[in-house]
């Protein structure tokens, strides 16, 4: 059973190391200063915006992924972003159907794990309703930086609170901005440790199990 339990873990191990990332890799720091509004305001399309996720268990084996609503506001000054608020409400979190087969997770269903993860072994959907990021900084994107986003023109910084739990995070992004609109698209992984995000105690086996790895795909429309 040892001999077992070191190859199982040999292979998980393996095929996290060869799990192909689809998208870009975060930079992180402390809490920053919120930017300044400034401009016009553009108010976010919750109808036309998508804020998708994706979690694994190790190896990248199983992914969980769904969809979020959106709500939030940014603003734009000389056909720039300049700040914003974006805002993803937890209690409208949806797991795709197809992303949880019956059979093979001991009868549970998409529903289920919308249930649990709302609850207090995850989000805490009753207390912290909302997961919340602001702007602090948007710049050019350098010329010849790599993003698995394409047409990537900026590099976002914001503080991404989820919980009690603030951590400023810089990813690529495409930002186009006409005079009646904005779109913004990112696609980007963070690590759930950073915000504490972990079922049950330190060192639970059930958590063991999770990847710390879970993907957000922004597909963000705000109007004038």
């Amino acid at each position: 059973m040892k001999k077992l339990s070191i190859l199982a873990l040999s292979a998980i191990l393996t095929l996290a190391a060869c799990k192909e990332s689809k998208t870009d890799q975060v930079s992180t720091a402390t809490e920053q200063a919120v930017a300044e509004t400034a401009g016009e305001s553009f108010a976010v399309n919750t109808e036309a915006s998508t804020v998708k996720w994706t979690a694994y268990h190790k190896g990248g084996l199983n992914p969980r992924f769904g969809t979020t609503q959106a709500t939030g506001t940014f603003t734009v000054e000389n056909g720039a972003l300049t700040a914003g608020t974006l805002t993803s409400d937890i209690n409208s979190l949806t797991t795709d159907p197809t992303a949880v087969d019956p059979k093979l997770s001991d009868g549970k269903t998409s529903a289920d794990l919308d249930a649990h993860l709302k609850a207090a072994d995850f989000f805490d959907a009753a207390k912290y309703p909302g997961v919340k990021f602001e702007i602090t900084k948007v710049d050019d994107l350098a010329a010849g930086a790599a993003s698995k986003v394409e047409g990537a023109n900026k590099t976002v910084s914001g503080n991404l609170t989820i919980k009690d739990k603030t951590v400023n995070v810089t990813f690529p992004a495409k930002v186009e901005v006409t005079e009646t609109g904005l779109t913004l698209v990112s696609n980007f992984t963070i690590n759930r440790q950073d915000w504490g995000l972990a079922y049950g105690t330190e060192g639970d086996p059930k958590d063991w199990m999770i990847s710390q790895e879970v993907d957000l795909e922004l597909n963000i429309v705000a109007n004038k």
